[in-house]
């Protein structure tokens, strides 16, 4: 099981995959299993494909994480993928608009993340 950081211009944070845009992302959703996945929204410049994209493919398949955080800074694109996401997340599926909090981050990159999540 990975944990997938999407986002073009942040650093990954330790014990996370990062995926810098939507192919690599949608890329390892469909051949791993992945329990948290953090969604950044704007990609860059060039990119016409956004976070809500992965949403998207995330609703149209029906292969949800378990964990699911949205740390874009855009309120307003946070907020449409939260309630998105909320609405339609199967059981035993958490979604934050939030980025990952600092303490989880820190169990992630010591290895000390829940072992029943792994």
């Amino acid at each position: 099981m990975i944990h997938v950081y999407l986002d073009d211009l942040r650093p990954c944070p330790s014990g996370f995959t990062l995926a810098k845009d939507v192919n690599e992302c949608v890329l390892l959703l469909e051949e791993f299993e992945v329990d948290i996945l953090s969604l950044d929204h704007d990609l860059g410049w060039t990119s016409a494909q956004t976070g809500m994209d992965v949403v998207l493919w995330l609703l149209q398949k029906r292969k949800f994480p378990k964990t699911i955080y949205i740390h874009t800074s855009s309120r307003a694109a946070c907020i449409a993928m939260y309630q998105m996401l909320y609405t339609a997340k199967p059981e035993g599926t958490s979604v934050y608009p939030n980025r990952i909090p600092d303490e989880l981050l820190i169990q992630v990159a010591q290895g000390t993340y829940p072992k029943e999540a792994q």
